[in-house]
């Protein structure tokens, strides 16, 4: 079809344009992106990599903040050895000392061998360290002494082990906050905030929504046998004025949704999650089906006249509507009434 030839060359010019600002900004990076925001967070890898410093890397959940971390490594004189990425959230305090230090045979129940650590592992290349501000105190204080003496113990040992690797951290949470909460150390703070990076949200650089939303097309397609050339204009009206609070993690959620549901060669508004075209306001009304913009209509009205009935109690509202408090409380958010439901 037409609108599939249109989809299909849009994508191409975007990958290669995509291709020349990698060559421009003279970086090996897997970070999708041509706005403004995506050029400035590239070109502050390019001068931050060949450096030895200490990297912590900022943004909301979702935003690549591992990607910038892979391109940092990859540009630096660390990138022919490990990257070991390591999620302090993933993980109870016990099991996650033992993955970073390792531990000697009988150091604790189960440990029926020696274990290298992840940091021994990582000895001469790059450890990423993500949702720091997850870190127990005690295991601050021990990888405070890492950074500073570059030298450990395994849990149960006593021989001190020396490891050479550069250090990356990343958080989406306030760490100045954290310190002053005395939820976080703020000695061990400075130690990590010697240069910092911040990933802007999606809803920041909405001019790389639609490359990102083509190439998660090209990437889930064939995951799931379908073949999908592109996104109509309509859905990427949708998505492009979609605010994404779940940034890229769950944008590749929503396409790959529209990519399993989806009955044509394009992706098109009806494909999409309920939940993000309830979101759409007024102004995206032209891109939506007239089928879909029907549907949001109706639950316009009928959340208004449960809210008039009830006399602006939400509980009866949800009772008269049939939904749980909770339900009606997202259909209001994601629909905008509230300022509505005020008059």
């Amino acid at each position: 079809t037409a609108v599939a030839l249109e989809n299909a060359r849009h994508t191409e010019w975007l990958e290669t344009e995509n291709r020349r600002l990698k060559v421009d900004a003279g970086l090996e990076h897997n970070l999708i992106g041509e706005s403004s925001p995506t050029r400035a967070v590239l070109e502050r890898i390019a001068k931050i990599a060949p450096t030895a410093a200490t990297v912590l890397v900022l943004g909301e959940s979702g935003t690549g903040k591992e990607l910038v971390a892979r391109a940092i490594h990859r540009n630096s004189a660390r990138a022919g050895m490990s990257f070991v990425a390591i999620n302090c959230a993933a993980l109870h305090d016990t099991l996650l000392e033992s993955e970073l230090f390792g531990h000697e045979r009988g150091a604790f129940t189960g440990a029926i061998a020696q274990k290298k650590g992840r940091l021994e592992t990582a000895d001469g290349g790059t450890v990423f360290l993500d949702e720091i501000a997850e870190l127990a105190p005690p295991l601050q204080a021990k990888l405070l002494r890492v950074i500073q003496e570059r030298e450990f113990e395994r849990v149960g040992g006593t021989r001190p082990i020396r490891v050479d690797f550069r250090l990356i951290a990343a958080t989406n949470k306030n760490l100045r906050e954290a310190v002053r909460l005395g939820t976080f150390r703020e000695d061990l703070y400075y130690r990590l905030n010697v240069v910092s990076l911040l990933v802007p949200p999606l809803r920041e650089r909405r001019e790389d929504i639609p490359l990102l939303a083509n190439y998660f097309v090209s990437k889930h397609g064939p995951r799931v046998n379908r073949h999908v050339v592109g996104i109509s204009a309509a859905a990427e009206e949708c998505i492009v004025h979609y605010d994404w609070p779940g940034n890229v993690r769950e944008l590749t959620n929503v396409v790959e949704h529209a990519v399993v549901l989806g009955t044509t060669d394009v992706i098109l508004p009806e494909d999409l999650p309920e939940a993000l075209l309830e979101a759409q306001g007024p102004s995206s009304a032209p891109a939506l089906s007239r089928y879909h913009e029907t549907i949001l209509e109706a639950k316009r009205q009928l959340i208004l006249r449960a809210y008039k009935e009830a006399r602006g109690n939400h509980r009866k509202a949800a009772k008269l509507i049939g939904l749980d408090p909770h339900s009606l409380h997202r259909l209001i958010r994601n629909m905008n009434l509230r300022a509505a439901l005020k008059k």
